[in-house]
């Protein structure tokens, strides 16, 4: 490796430390890394065993699972941020990683006993639930960070303050320790349930298909496709940042990773470090809505909702093509403005050389295909496919997954849980007191009573408690959260479930690009070397659709295929791809000539027009786009006329 290649990997460390939580680690070295490698290691089998093979009860395969969470939580992250000391960890991490581990493993081993106590708890075994808490919420802060850990200390401390009935503090705290640890309405209540079921096997999953060498065939691939046209580069990026973002299920991750690539291409070609950064950001952010894996929230939304996985990732399709058409027109226009050119022929990989490599696809497609008819478990389905990725890796004698590759590719998968089962657990506390202390009603009269029956501003509430929440917090977590407390809103104001679910689901994500916390953009901005806020604004702006359309399928569901018909999914296609391009272009400015501002209101007014799926507001959409499309039409040849004159 020469030294060229060693700074680029030393400036993506740098980036990735500076804006994702989980590239804080500790480093262990000689046997201490040994030793921490191979209990990761056993997480991963130990979880791919318990969902495929186990029959003991729930409880124990839950309880065991988050003690293996803080365990590995406590090792692998240190209290603060920079820790740089070798082979090093304080007293107090020991104390409270033995402690929080040994709190939930009392569980483990005496699930039975427990379970037949009822409500009857000694004040030793309210001190283990104490203890176990405290270590899930302090694991959850070192790997996730403070937004989300603040959310659960506010509803924890409203409950014992006001929100249980119980005179005595002792009572309220035996009350909220039994139901927030020793039942299923607290840390292991549906979160946590499906994040050690399903997620954890398809982060694994995650782990092993990055290993046989697919994001460099996705590149490839989006090279072969966009790259030789006007601003190739940027094309390359949105296809390539949507294939790498719907498997990794991190916005930053994925900005640092396919950016590292895509985003000094896209300035060599001439865009602008913030546009180059923003498009990198806001395509990796929208890899999360991505079907067919849509990160690992997909799952949860399944669960939640109650409906099988394959209907979830069937609805997402024509929101995602929405998505990704918006800023892949954005960027062309910004290509056409500029005058920017694609990739030289002669420098971009090679469709016969790609198409022998095809073969890596077969374990993302028979995952699909094998969840999506039904015909095994989403858990033993991503096992298979595990299976099956490393097979086809065989064939690939660049990433061929050997022994070592295989330890590595379970250790990452075991680290990439620690995260989402910590978020998923605190995600549980939240839920657990709302339901608990009644809250959860309280929330819904307050905000249909401000809302006053208007499903408009009862959307736009619920989409700024979104945003502010997912402001560096895990998807996952966010959308468990929004799930329990004002997906129920919406519904309860007509909304169907589906749509509602997918409307919190959506603009938890987008907080990843939305000033002022928009830690995708500015790892973007880092690797880019642009203003941090210009980019996440510009990345605000690539991603209108993700604004816009959760509300058009908030109030009308037929988007999400709800209540139609087959003409009717052609006509809300062709409209809708005719609304992106139009609020695109008036956000750009410019389509075959640059606009005034009055063509620009025209253009975003025919375009959201026409991605609202009603006859009467189509044809007024079209309408204005064919007149500014005309109009645009008429200043070009008018202008070549005063040219040429």
């Amino acid at each position: 490796m020469g030294k060229q290649e060693e700074t680029k990997i030393d400036n993506i460390n740098d980036v990735m430390k500076k804006y994702d939580r989980e590239s804080n680690v500790r480093e262990w070295t000689g046997k201490y890394a040994i030793a921490v490698k191979a209990i990761t290691i056993f997480f991963s089998l130990y979880c791919i065993y318990v969902t495929l093979f186990a029959t003991f009860l729930e409880e124990i395969r839950l309880t065991s699972f988050m003690a293996l969470i803080i365990l590995l939580g406590f090792l692998t992250y240190p209290a603060k941020k920079g820790e740089t000391r070798v082979n090093y960890m304080p007293w107090y991490d020991i104390v409270m990683m033995i402690l929080g581990t040994g709190s939930f493993l009392y569980y483990t081993f005496n699930a039975e006993s427990i379970i037949q106590q009822g409500t009857r708890f000694t004040p030793i075994q309210i001190l283990i639930g104490v203890a176990a808490v405290v270590a899930l919420m302090e694991v959850t802060r070192r790997s996730v960070g403070w937004p989300i850990l603040c959310v659960a200390l506010f509803f924890i401390i409203y409950a014992l303050t006001y929100g249980l009935t119980n005179p005595a503090m002792w009572g309220r705290i035996r009350y909220l320790v039994r139901n927030l640890f020793y039942t299923k309405e607290g840390i292991f209540a549906t979160p946590i349930n499906v994040c050690s079921k399903y997620i954890v096997v398809f982060i694994i999953f995650g782990a092993f298909l990055e290993r046989t060498g697919i994001s460099e065939f996705f590149i490839s691939l989006a090279n072969c496709v966009a790259g030789r046209y006007a601003g190739g580069p940027a094309k390359v990026s949105v296809i390539s940042s949507a294939l790498c973002g719907m498997v990794s299920g991190s916005s930053v991750g994925n900005t640092v990773t396919t950016g590292s690539v895509t985003i000094p291409m896209m300035k060599k070609t001439g865009y602008r470090a913030e546009f180059a950064g923003a498009v990198e950001a806001a395509s990796s952010t929208g890899g999360q809505i991505m079907p067919p894996i849509m990160g690992a929230a997909a799952f949860l939304m399944a669960d939640f909702a109650g409906v099988p996985y394959s209907d979830i990732i069937g609805r997402a399709i024509l929101p995602a093509i929405l998505y990704f058409t918006g800023i892949f027109i954005a960027v062309h226009l910004e290509a056409k403005k500029y005058g920017l050119t694609g990739i030289p022929k002669e420098n971009l990989p090679k469709f016969g050389e790609l198409i022998k490599k095809v073969y890596l696809l077969a374990p993302l497609i028979a995952l699909v295909w094998w969840v999506s008819t039904n015909m095994m478990t989403m858990q033993r389905a991503a096992s298979l496919a595990i299976l099956l990725a490393i097979f086809v890796s065989l064939f690939n004698r660049e990433n061929r997954i050997t022994p070592s590759k295989f330890l590595d590719a379970l250790e990452s998968g075991g680290k990439g849980t620690i995260t989402v089962g910590a978020a998923c657990g605190v995600a549980g506390i939240v839920s657990g007191t709302i339901t608990m202390t009644g809250l959860a009603n309280e929330l819904i009269n307050g905000i249909v009573a401000i809302a006053n029956n208007q499903l408009i501003i009862a959307l736009f509430l619920t989409m700024l408690c979104c945003i502010v929440l997912g402001m560096g917090v895990p998807t996952t977590a966010n959308y468990c959260i929004m799930a329990a407390t004002c997906a129920p809103i919406l519904v309860r104001m007509g909304v169907p479930l589906i749509a509602a679910h997918f409307f919190v689901f959506y603009f938890g994500i987008v907080a990843d690009i939305t000033p002022p916390v928009a830690l995708a953009a500015y790892a973007g901005s880092a690797i880019a070397k642009g203003n941090p806020m210009r980019t996440a604004f510009n990345a605000t702006k690539l991603a209108i659709a993700a604004f816009i359309v959760p509300y058009v399928f908030a109030l009308s569901p037929q988007m999400l295929l709800i209540d139609t018909n087959l003409m009717g999914v052609i006509q809300i296609t062709i409209t809708s791809l005719i609304g992106i391009f139009g609020v695109s272009s008036a956000l750009e400015g410019y389509l075959i000539a640059n606009m005034s501002p009055l063509v620009r209101v025209i253009f975003a007014a025919g375009g959201l027009l026409l991605i609202d799926p009603h006859i009467k507001t189509d044809l007024c959409g079209l309408v204005l786009i064919i007149a500014g499309i005309a109009y645009q039409i008429y200043l070009s040849r008018k202008s070549k006329v005063v040219n040429n004159n």
